[in-house]
C-alpha cells in the first residue's frame, strides 16, 4: 500500500503559518465589520426615534413652547447658523405656532452670553421679549432637554436647529421625558454644514449614553417660573 508523502517540516511550518495567517485577517475583517456595525446603532437608533417626529415650519403642529438650541457666536451676535435657528422660530411666533420661545445657551463665561444675544435677535425680528425665556446652563443638546423638561417644565416643544443635528435633539428631549417634534433650519452646504454632519457621527454615541444612563446636567439648579409665568400672562 501507497503511503501519502509526508511534507517536509519546513514546507509543514509554512503551511500552518499561512493558515493562521488567513485565519488572523478573517478575524480583524470580522472584528472591523462588527465595529463598523456598533458604531452605527446610535445613528439608527436615533433615526427611529426622529423618524415621525421631524416637520417643516408650515407643517409643525401647534405647541406652547419652541426651544432653540445655541449654535455660537461672532463677538456678541449670533452667528449666521444661530440666526437661522432664531428665524425660524420667529416665524413659528408669527403665524401662531408656539406662544413662547425658550433659548438656550451657553453662558459659563461672563464674557460669552449665547441666551441673551439670541433675546436680542428675536426681539428685533419681531417677538415680544416678555415671550422669551432664556436658560442660561444649555451647555450641550442633553442638558438643554433635561433643564427644559424639569426646571421649565416644559412638556411639549418644537425644537429648531439645523437638519443635521435636529435628529439627535429630538431623539434626546424624548429620552428626557419631553414631548418633541423637530423643526429643521433649511441647511446650506458650506463647510460648516459638512463639519456638523461629520461630528454628529460621534455624538450620536454621547448620545446614546445620555438616553441610557441620563446623567445629571452639567448645572441642574433649582426650578424657573419663566416659562410658566409667561404663559399665565397670555391667559390674563
Amino acid at each position: 500500500m501507497m503511503r501519502r508523502p509526508r511534507l517536509p517540516r519546513v514546507e509543514w511550518s509554512r503551511a500552518v503559518a499561512a493558515l493562521r495567517s488567513v485565519r488572523t485577517r478573517r478575524r480583524a475583517v470580522q472584528a472591523v465589520m462588527a465595529g463598523c456595525v456598533l458604531a452605527l446603532l446610535p445613528s439608527a437608533w436615533m433615526h427611529a426615534v426622529a423618524a415621525d417626529r421631524l416637520r417643516t415650519t408650515a407643517g409643525a403642529p401647534s405647541a406652547e413652547v419652541a426651544v432653540v438650541f445655541g449654535a455660537g457666536l461672532l463677538g456678541s451676535r449670533p452667528t449666521p447658523y444661530l440666526a437661522d435657528r432664531l428665524d425660524t422660530a420667529a416665524e413659528l411666533y408669527r403665524t401662531g405656532k408656539v406662544k413662547v420661545v425658550l433659548v438656550t445657551g451657553d453662558n459659563g463665561r461672563h464674557d460669552y452670553d449665547e441666551p441673551d444675544a439670541m433675546r436680542r435677535y428675536l426681539t428685533a425680528h419681531g417677538v415680544p421679549d416678555e415671550r422669551i425665556v432664556s436658560d442660561y446652563a444649555g451647555f450641550d443638546t442633553w442638558d438643554s432637554c433635561v433643564r427644559a423638561k424639569e426646571i421649565f417644565g416644559v412638556e411639549r416643544a418644537l425644537l429648531v436647529t439645523q437638519g443635521f443635528h435636529i435628529r439627535r435633539a429630538v431623539a434626546l428631549c424624548q429620552a428626557a421625558g419631553l414631548e418633541s417634534y423637530g423643526v429643521g433650519v433649511a441647511d446650506v452646504h458650506d463647510a460648516t454644514w459638512y463639519y456638523g454632519e461629520t461630528r454628529e457621527v460621534f455624538a450620536a454615541g454621547k448620545a446614546a449614553l445620555d438616553a441610557a444612563f441620563k446623567p445629571a446636567p452639567r448645572f441642574l439648579g433649582p426650578k424657573e417660573e419663566g416659562v410658566s409665568r409667561a404663559l399665565a400672562a397670555l391667559a390674563d
